[in-house]
């Protein structure tokens, strides 16, 4: 059950942030300030999920490592999101932020779907 609410949290907070992104770059700081708000209420929820899946692995997993390093990435991630988003309203450069979240998503779904054995089930 949390491997589910932990990928609807994930998919809603993309889902989200494209629309920050796209409500930024077309001039309505409002609306985006608004939906950048209801994206860190996920934020907690992606936490929690995702801290529940981790703490299965912490019951002498021998991937307990690599869910710990999955953790971190998925924490790299949310960050390099709310960073993006912040300095879009701010309308400061974002081309460093947009590469790490790029590296950060990445290291996280090969390990979250690829490596670690939580599954869909």
């Amino acid at each position: 059950m949390s491997t589910h609410l932990h990928i609807t949290a994930w998919a809603l907070a993309f889902i989200l942030f494209i629309v920050v992104v796209l409500l930024n770059k077309s001039g309505k700081a409002k609306g985006a300030k608004i939906v950048h708000m209801i994206l860190r209420l996920d934020y907690l929820l992606i936490l929690y999920s995702g801290g529940t899946l981790l703490a299965e692995y912490f019951g002498g997993s021998p991937m307990m490592g690599e869910a710990i390093f999955k953790g971190l990435a998925g924490i790299w991630a949310i960050f390099a999101m709310e960073m993006v988003g912040v300095k879009m309203a701010r309308h400061e450069a974002t081309k460093s932020w947009w590469i790490q979240l790029v590296i950060a998503v990445v290291i996280t779904l090969v390990l979250g779907f690829g490596r670690l054995t939580g599954g869909l089930a």
